[in-house]
């Protein structure tokens, strides 16, 4: 797994990293966007050599203007004008070059994305445990967004300033002689390792920055998710503590590194401007001397200007790189996470023929150190109805769960008609399998859309079908939008029972031949749980059913029953032989026939809690 908070891990190889993006910038499998790059290089050269040409215009314009050259004035007023036109041509072919290279950033970032989001729903359903979902999101956020940058700034400011470095070099050496060119590539060297050394020290204020970002965003959204729990327990006082104490660690290192990059930039303008002092002095002193001329005064003091301002942009475009590069290794550090549930090497499709299930030995531990089933075996043929009951941490809901093969197991097998299940494509393997889960998280979106999810392209005759069968469809037509209405956040905006009957009508419009019932009636009253059994046994008499179940008065009718206590199966058989048994299953159904039975009026508070009583 990688660590919670890899943004503090040690910066990846420069190189390495420019690797690994490169191809977004020049993709093998799109010709029009390699074009685009090709022609957005073009205009940076022709930007690059307009701005050349310019001071040459304006020291042209200058020298005409000396005593005794005043019938020069035409051709002095043409310089003028030429050097406003190549001001302006540089404004146009900078614009038109982020024009053409719009589409290619946008598309790096998208492909980037892509690859991203795809990784991330084929990692393992423990890794998205173990992590907090507001922090993964801004780490993607973060490292999408740098992509872009960084291509823009590598293009179009590193690249056009060494060349506009080697032309004034070379400009300045036939010039003015190697004094001047030693002078700017001093300056030049200075400015470089001045600014490296010290964004290397932000640097690490940034990591702490973003840290403590990652961890305010993370917590404001474990927050928000939960704010039912929030409610229950009155805590929103201590959530606002929580978040504004992580707020103000965020303000403390941002204000750090703010603070020095005040301290970079006066060094950066320290040395440009005693740079330009000491050229200016010595062509004004070459000046006076008659070696040049005014225009020449004015060419080295243009030239210098103009390479100044892609230099001082420099200090800012190394600390994007750099600071790109720590948002870029937290999102590669997420692509770079194992895979743990994998297709094996040339897996097929599984093939279902009657949808078969057996567990063979199956032993299995969320931790290796703890295991949770200790070799269970069971068969379910096809058409059949196994029930899992036990107590609470038995594991049956880890079955369901090895069944679809969110995890793979330690020792044994799993096979459907035969076929191991860790031989197949997990695709195919979880396209024949329905869940009606416990849990029913739904999307931030319409009824129709949650319940169509079950099948892609499904029409709305089948939705409103599916949702008829699931006893919900008078339900949502009695909503002002109908199939239309959102649902809220995790469906929030639903009830426990609504939630639950359009998870059911999911899972009957996807239609698998073995479907998985884990608690699927928990949320409902005792009304519609029984309309909805009808309906759930109907179903299971055309495919393979494991029900998970906690009452036991809905697994009566099941072919098999088996009792899971602490990950072994301790009984199995139907339910009359099992209750005949006089063991744990008599024992947990005499206890719910007992709760079923008991007068309501009996109930009282004190009977549902244990209190501790005072000592006498």
């Amino acid at each position: 797994m990688p660590p919670e908070t890899p943004i503090a891990a040690p910066l990846p190889p420069v190189w390495a990293t420019f690797r690994r993006f490169l191809p977004y910038l020049w993709p093998a499998d799109a010709p029009a966007l390699r074009r685009r790059v090709a022609i957005a290089m073009m205009l940076v050269a022709l930007a690059k050599a307009v701005t050349l040409i310019m001071p040459f215009a304006y020291k042209g314009a200058i020298d005409r203007m000396a005593p005794g050259l005043e019938p020069a004035a035409g051709l002095a007023i043409a310089l003028v004008v030429a050097y406003a036109g190549a001001r302006f041509a540089g404004v146009l072919f900078d614009n038109l070059r982020n024009a053409v290279f719009e589409n290619v950033g946008q598309e790096a970032g998208r492909r980037l994305s892509d690859d991203v989001f795809v990784h991330l729903h084929r990692l393992s359903l423990r890794f998205h445990l173990d992590r907090r979902t507001g922090a993964v999101t801004k780490i993607v956020e973060r490292g999408t967004k740098s992509i872009d940058t960084m291509l823009y700034f590598l293009l179009f400011n590193i690249a056009p300033t060494v060349i506009e470095l080697v032309a004034v070099c070379v400009i300045f050496l036939v010039k003015f002689g190697p004094g001047l060119v030693g002078a700017t590539l001093a300056m030049v060297a200075a400015y470089i390792w001045f600014t490296r050394t010290v964004t290397e020290w932000r640097n690490q204020l940034r990591r702490d920055m973003v840290d403590m970002d990652t961890s305010a965003v993370a917590h404001a959204v474990d927050s928000l998710l939960n704010f039912e729990t929030v409610k229950y327990f009155g805590a929103e006082e201590r959530e606002a503590q929580r978040y504004g104490a992580a707020m103000r660690r965020y303000a403390r290192a941002a204000v750090k590194s703010e603070n020095s990059l005040a301290w970079l930039n006066i060094g950066q303008s320290l040395i440009t401007n005693l740079m330009m002092a000491g050229a200016m002095a010595y062509t004004v002193w070459g000046w006076s001397s008659g070696r040049f001329t005014t225009g020449d005064v004015v060419l080295v003091n243009t030239l210098l200007s103009q390479l100044f301002r892609p230099l001082d942009l420099l200090g800012m475009v190394y600390r994007t790189i750099r600071q790109g590069l720590i948002d870029m290794e937290a999102m590669y550090t997420l692509i770079d996470t194992p895979t743990e549930v994998a297709d094996a090497p040339g897996a097929r499709a599984l093939a279902v023929a009657g949808g078969a299930v057996r567990f063979d030995q199956v032993r299995f531990g969320y931790d290796p150190e703890r295991e949770i089933l200790h070799g269970v075996s069971f068969a379910v043929p096809a058409g059949g109805t196994l029930a899992i009951v036990g107590p609470s941490g038995a594991g049956k809901s880890t079955i369901a769960r090895i069944l679809f093969r969110f995890y793979d197991i330690a020792s044994g097998a799993v096979t459907i008609d035969g076929q191991d299940i860790a031989g197949v494509t997990q695709q195919s393997l979880r396209a024949a399998i329905g869940i009606v889960p416990q849990d029913m998280v739904l999307f931030n979106d319409t009824i129709g859309y949650n319940i169509a999810y079950g099948r892609e392209g499904a029409t709305q005759a089948q939705i409103e079908a599916a949702a008829r069968a699931a006893q919900i469809h008078d339900f949502i037509l009695g909503l002002p939008q109908g199939y239309d209405t959102r649902v809220g956040e995790r469906g929030l905006k639903l009830s426990g029972g609504e939630k639950q009957r359009v998870a059911i009508a999911r899972t009957l419009l996807k239609d698998p031949p073995v479907l998985v019932l884990d608690e699927a009636t928990s949320a409902l009253d005792s009304r519609t749980e029984t309309e909805i059994q009808t309906v759930l046994r109907d179903i299971s008499r055309k495919r393979t059913t494991l029900v998970v179940a906690h009452r036991l008065s809905t697994i009566v009718d099941a072919d098999e029953i088996i009792v899971l206590d602490q990950g072994r199966i301790v009984e199995r058989g139907r339910h009359a032989d099992l209750v005949r048994a006089d063991g744990l299953y008599a024992t947990m159904w005499a206890r719910q026939a007992a709760e079923r039975d008991a007068p309501p009026a009996d109930v009282r508070v004190e009977d549902m809690f244990e209190v501790a009583q005072p000592a006498p």
